[in-house]
């Protein structure tokens, strides 16, 4: 096992930034993922760390070895693959063998390499068949042994569940922590799904056009995300963002947008007084579904219409129009409600967010 660390880490592919000056610190045996829409670089880093693309520039550590220009089959990592990546000719038996045959390994311990890590994942008895006569879940599982009795310092898995159905991607992430619990071997995970994300990940790092936006464990993430798109990009459905202005009034701070005047509570909200003054002008206010409620009239909330309701069984969403914003409403399952009422909408400031000019989250000035 040994920690990864990534210095200033630059990949250009032709004048295009696909990864742009990330820094990031793995520690031996944590589980971190890697997410982020399409074409964030997440991969690419993967690919980085493997050895199967050269940095344009910056270091790649692992243990305490500089590995930028040493051979990716001497780097002693494993990388499982979306697609699997199995010899379609080859049995079972021989697919997880192959990297072990290949490092010349004597035949009996080859041999009880692959019982042990067909074991370890219910393999057993597919161990003379041929890929093609296995379901999606069971390729996977056969390109996870095949990577295990390597017995690597680091596991390398991308999107390595896209291709399953629902069911099977759930059953196969506890599968996957689970085995990390018995191996406790570093891993790297990328993928753009951020439910494998909060549910796998010890750490979350959260990319955007080849620029690392925040990393931290899932709920810190989730609940003070560093800026808008980590804001949007986690959450389904996302935040929801209200523009407004940034005002003083006597020595009191406001966020105002026509028909709506809120106080903002520094402690509550945890915003320092000099974060506030250097945001004064053009902000947003942000606040997750779950965290908004439906008022009466008479409140002090913010005002909109009732536009569209999705009943989802344990949760009904109601989405308010206000003013030119859409705001979606997280609610009991039951409540009264109908398209075209007139509501408010509360929330506690404890769960908003102020998002300044340059998108960043006010909380963590």
């Amino acid at each position: 096992m040994a920690e990864v660390i990534l210095k200033r880490l630059v990949k250009t592919f032709g004048s295009v930034p696909a990864v742009d000056d990330v820094s990031l610190q793995i520690p031996d045996g944590e589980f971190l993922v890697l997410l982020g829409p399409s074409g964030c670089g997440k991969s690419t880093i993967l690919r980085l760390i493997a050895g199967l693309e050269d940095a344009t520039s910056g270091e790649i550590v692992i243990g305490d070895e500089l590995v930028n220009f040493i051979d990716p089959t001497r780097r002693n990592l494993a990388m499982v693959f979306q697609n699997y990546a199995l010899y379609p000719h080859m049995s079972v038996r021989k697919n997880v063998a192959f990297p072990l045959e290949t490092a010349k390994m004597p035949r009996h311990k080859i041999t009880e390499a692959v019982s042990k890590a067909a074991a370890m994942l219910e393999i057993d008895e597919f161990l003379d068949r041929l890929p093609e006569q296995l379901s999606g879940g069971q390729r996977q599982r056969v390109a996870l042994a095949r990577a295990i009795v390597r017995e690597p310092k680091i596991f390398l898995m991308d999107e390595p569940l896209s291709n399953l159905d629902a069911k099977l991607r759930l059953q196969t992430r506890i599968e996957l922590m689970s085995l990390h619990e018995r191996l406790g071997i570093t891993t790297i995970y990328v993928t753009h799904d951020q439910i494998e994300a909060m549910t796998m990940g010890q750490r979350i790092a959260v990319l955007h056009e080849g620029r690392l936006q925040q990393v931290g464990p899932p709920t810190e993430v989730y609940d003070v995300p560093a800026n808008k798109f980590v804001a949007t990009f986690m959450g389904a459905p996302p935040m929801n963002l209200m523009d407004g202005e940034l005002q003083q009034s006597d020595a009191n701070w406001m966020f105002i947008r026509e028909g709506y005047r809120l106080q903002v509570d520094q402690e509550q909200m945890r915003i320092a007084q000099s974060a506030l003054a250097n945001a004064v002008g053009e902000v947003s206010l942000g606040v997750r579904p779950e965290d908004m409620r439906l008022g009466d009239l008479g409140s002090n909330g913010l005002p909109g219409i009732v536009r569209f309701l999705e009943p989802i069984g344990s949760d009904l969403y109601v989405t308010v129009s206000v003013e030119s914003h859409s705001v979606q409403v997280r609610m009991p399952p039951k409540t009264k409600v109908s398209i075209g009422d007139k509501v408010k909408i509360e929330f506690d400031l404890g769960k908003a967010h102020l998002f300044d000019s340059s998108q960043n989250n006010l909380r963590l000035s």
